[in-house]
């Protein structure tokens, strides 16, 4: 059987979308924060959209859990890096793609050279250190978070609301507390349930969300937080008010410098 000249290219059927830049999408430096079950899923999404320049920071291992909902992990992988045994089984789903990893805590990263960044974290603490550093560089944010059959989604752009602004007295007790298996100094609660096809949903959607931001599409990015109901297969989307306070919409002379960020 010929194979047509359009189905030579491996991204054929997205360049028919007219917005969609996947040339753009194929240039950008991805920053993914975290390997787990979310990692996992949004790194498969952004090799099968296009991207292929992307960073994985994680400093977890595997255990045998996870492989219920983790797409590149592998029975002999208990006790691995989980950003290295996704990275290596990332570059065959993508030949021609570069998969870096960090093997450390978000707290240690130094270069912040990026174009955007999905957060796939499991805890409050790592999640405002992403959002301010990410504010602070002008780099487009998308947050993602689930709960068993729950999950939500934050973009957060140049301006508007950041992750900080939507913050309570009850996410403030909650901000060392670190939902894993690995980790010193922090303190260990009941794990949260978890399955697979909301994490995909979820996923999904932070990537889409890229997608449209790398496209120059940020009209079209989801406004607030979009909460996800995986049991009645609903979405809702709260609204988060800018917080004049927060100190992610200020420079280090106390001047609001939200006009220079990126939108």
């Amino acid at each position: 059987m010929k194979v047509k000249e359009y189905d030579s290219d491996r991204f054929d059927r997205m360049r028919r979308i007219d917005w969609l830049d996947v040339d753009t999408m194929q240039k950008a430096k991805c920053l993914i924060v975290g390997a787990g079950a979310l990692g996992n899923e949004v790194v498969k999404c952004m090799l099968l959209a296009g991207f292929r320049d992307i960073t994985l920071v994680d400093m977890d291992e595997v255990v045998t859990s996870n492989l219920s909902r983790c797409v590149f992990f592998r029975e002999g992988d208990g006790g691995r890096n989980k950003a290295e045994a996704v990275a290596e089984r990332a570059r065959e789903l993508y030949p021609g793609s570069e998969i870096k990893t960090v093997v450390s805590r978000i707290q240690e990263l130094e270069d912040w050279d990026y174009g955007i960044v999905l957060g796939c974290l499991d805890n409050i603490s790592a999640r405002l250190h992403v959002n301010s550093h990410a504010r602070y560089h002008r780099i487009p944010y998308i947050d993602g978070a689930t709960d068993g059959f729950r999950g939500k989604v934050q973009v957060v752009l140049g301006s508007g609301p950041c992750l900080e602004c939507g913050m309570n007295s009850s996410h403030m007790r909650l901000i060392d507390e670190r939902f894993s298996c690995t980790g010193e100094g922090t303190i260990f609660v009941p794990k949260l349930a978890s399955e697979i096809t909301t994490t995909s949903v979820i996923a999904a959607i932070q990537v889409r969300e890229a997608m449209k931001i790398l496209s120059g599409r940020s009209d079209l990015c989801i406004k607030n937080v979009m909460y996800y109901d995986g049991q009645s297969g609903t979405t809702t989307h709260l609204e988060v008010p800018e917080d004049s306070s927060c100190p992610n919409h200020f420079t280090e002379g106390g001047t609001n410098d939200r006009q220079n960020y990126r939108d």
